[in-house]
């Protein structure tokens, strides 16, 4: 960190509910793969999708203090109210864990549109002295969907007071340049991020994971991990990305 400017590490993963490409359920393995292969030295920002179960109450299934203790991160949903309910791990399947550098400000969760019900977790905190957004989603398969989704997003954001903003998850678009989801029409602002393909796992062609920022915010690497063992927890590969704001 020098003055007036802060550098993090970020990765966004769609942990499948568990479930491996073996077809099993593991909350387990999900761990350990977590631990040895996605959560490199220096990881500050995790956020997770399909980390809760399906249907109501979206029960979670992770074990988060062995998450926090082998990660040195904070579970960022420890209070009910930053939970869909009491035994759900984030907010529909949405969990994030921050490093204990983060100082969290307001934590929002914001229901998205769509047959399949999805949400936001809309964090504001600070960092060096630095205020930032972090906004973790998972959006629909359907394109009109994924524009009312950012278009309820965008609404969102400027009814709140303008800071850097930091959006992760898998946002579903198979397209590099965003298509129109992800456009400034639609968000109201210019989310911008390198778009490296993490779908499918056993050979990535899609970008449907992304991690972006907005000015003064900007993302100056991001790249694919890749493992055995995340070769077999997933159908997706973990996107981890440097963000820097200033």
């Amino acid at each position: 960190m020098t003055r007036g400017r802060t550098e993090f590490s970020c990765v966004s993963w769609n942990i499948h509910r568990g479930r491996g490409n073996d077809g099993v359920v593991d909350p387990a393995r999900s761990r350990d793969v977590l631990l040895a292969e996605v959560c490199l030295p220096g990881t500050e920002v995790l956020v997770l999708q399909e980390a809760d179960e399906e249907t109501p109450p979206h029960r979670g299934f992770l074990d988060i203090a062995g998450i926090e203790a082998g990660t040195g991160l904070a579970h960022v949903h420890a209070e009910e109210t930053r939970r869909w309910g009491a035994e759900s791990h984030g907010f529909l399947g949405v969990v994030l864990f921050l490093h204990p550098s983060f100082r969290i400000e307001d934590v929002v969760l914001l229901d998205l549109p769509g047959r399949c019900h999805r949400g936001a977790v809309v964090v504001d905190a600070e960092r060096d002295g630095l205020p930032l957004r972090l906004i973790g989603t998972h959006l629909s398969l359907s394109q009109p969907l994924r524009v009312a989704q950012m278009r309820t997003l965008g609404q969102h954001l400027f009814r709140r007071g303008a800071r850097p903003a930091i959006l992760c998850g898998d946002l579903n678009e198979w397209r590099p340049w965003g298509g129109l989801a992800l456009s400034p029409r639609v968000l109201g602002a210019r989310f911008r991020g390198p778009a490296p393909a993490t779908f499918p796992m056993a050979r990535p062609v899609l970008p449907l994971d992304r991690i972006l920022a907005t000015p003064p915010g900007r993302v100056t690497e991001a790249r694919v991990l890749d493992g055995a063992g995340i070769r077999m927890a997933s159908d997706h590969r973990p996107l981890m990305a440097r963000v820097e704001l200033a």
